[in-house]
């Protein structure tokens, strides 16, 4: 009877009402509201300027209606671009009466909008400059789209010759005009968890420390006598060339085998001065180049082989080590300009470094009249003529690119153009 009781309807047994109670109070059924959510969409401009100066504004005149002369190309937005300069102006109907401004993107892009600024500086002190500008009324006007590379925005009649050449804005037959571009991009905020902010990594740091404090070295390197302490083990991590050096003549018997001698292996390095391998092991440990101070120390007044990036590099290449080359590389981008171009080509092709050597090609290309006129062009007629091939090659290659809608100026016609050794870009547009 018991049995029957205990599993009844519920009407008069004591296990339901037990049951049901034990159930609220765990809170078992009750519905769980999820936190609210929330999202904005912000819609910006992505700011940057360029001075472009002209200078020798009155042999810039006539070169032609529809002629100008290109800036620089500069980067705003991930976009690249450049100002052209009009001085016979763009519009054949107007007779030269006017000068032309355009911005122009150089870059590939797809419905890229813009806001702009262009303006001409006045030169007396005064900030009385005269230009046009899309940011102070751009509720009055969206902004402009550009679809494609070449595609241009500015004022063909942005202002009289005339009145320009008894103005402020020019001065010793110079003018400077200042664009700004304002690249419009979207971005989505929304609510998110909590999270907790990891540091860079610092490992860099510890095993620097490791090198400073000679703490546990079991290896010499000895360069031209100078002695330097390591750890095998950091050695063959970083460097395939000292893995080999270090372990593999090993048999396994010995590479199993525990070392309780305090004997230290000595490895010779002929083949690189000191100071060389002392930035070597820098970057090894730190995984970085040593201070700009000490690449720069060495890059005065010797050539590009003879400085501490230009033997950094030559390492690098020699002990297998493909990060430091191409920090190497980056440094050395960075640096070359009308007079190095030549001498840096021939050490990047020398030392495998593509990436540099790509950039040399294509700077001497844009600059054939003035590098021409360098030591360095001398020196690959003697000792590289491979690679003023290469160079040659690669102005057919800007020719290609003039002839389909890019740069107008014919790369050839540098040439007789006359040129800047100064270390400056040269590249007018006719």
């Amino acid at each position: 009877m018991e049995d029957e009781g205990a599993g009844g309807g519920g009407i008069g047994g004591d296990a339901s009402p037990v049951h049901v109670g034990s159930a609220t109070e765990a809170g078992v059924g009750r519905d769980i509201v999820p936190s609210p959510t929330s999202s904005r969409s912000v819609m910006q401009t992505v700011n940057g300027s360029h001075m472009f100066v002209i200078q020798g504004y009155s042999l810039a005149k006539g070169m032609g209606i529809g002629k100008y002369i290109a800036s620089e190309t500069f980067t705003v937005g991930g976009c690249q671009w450049a100002i052209y300069f009009y001085p016979d102006g763009k519009n054949p109907e107007d007779n030269s009466a006017y000068i032309s401004v355009f911005i122009a993107l150089i870059s590939d892009g797809i419905d890229v909008r813009v806001l702009f600024e262009l303006k001409l500086l006045d030169q007396s002190g005064k900030a009385k400059h005269k230009g046009h500008s899309q940011f102070d009324r751009s509720l009055e006007s969206s902004p402009y789209t550009l679809k494609n590379r070449g595609s241009m925005w500015g004022y063909k009649r942005f202002f009289r010759r005339t009145a320009l050449e008894t103005s402020d804005f020019l001065k010793d037959d110079c003018l400077k005009i200042n664009c700004t571009v304002g690249v419009v991009v979207s971005t989505m905020d929304y609510s998110k968890p909590h999270s907790i902010h990891v540091p860079e990594s610092d490992i860099g740091y510890h095993f620097g420390t490791l090198l400073d404090n000679q703490e546990g070295v079991d290896v010499i390197c000895n360069v031209a006598g100078e002695k330097f302490h390591a750890h095998q083990l950091v050695l063959a991590a970083r460097s395939s060339f000292f893995r080999s050096e270090l372990f593999e003549h090993e048999s396994d018997e010995e590479k199993n085998e525990v070392d309780t001698s305090n004997e230290i292996k000595e490895i010779v390095i002929d083949d690189m001065e000191p100071k060389v391998f002392k930035a070597v092991l820098h970057f090894m440990y730190r995984d970085n180049l040593v201070g700009d101070d000490e690449l720069s120390a060495s890059s005065s007044d010797c050539s590009i082989f003879d400085t501490l990036a230009g033997k950094l590099l030559a390492a690098a290449d020699r002990y297998e080590l493909p990060r430091l080359r191409l920090l190497c590389e980056s440094y050395l981008c960075k640096h070359i300009s009308v007079n190095s171009v030549a001498t840096t080509l021939a050490l990047a092709d020398r030392h495998h470094a593509m990436e540099l050597k790509s950039v040399c090609l294509k700077f001497a290309a844009e600059n054939l009249s003035a590098v021409i006129r360098t030591d360095g062009f001398d020196y690959l007629k003697d000792n590289c003529p491979a690679l003023q091939s290469e160079i040659l090659r690669t102005v057919a290659g800007c020719e290609e690119e003039c002839s389909s809608g890019g740069k107008s100026q014919s790369v050839w016609g540098q040439l007789s153009d006359g040129g800047d050794t100064s270390g400056r870009r040269v590249r007018p547009r006719v």
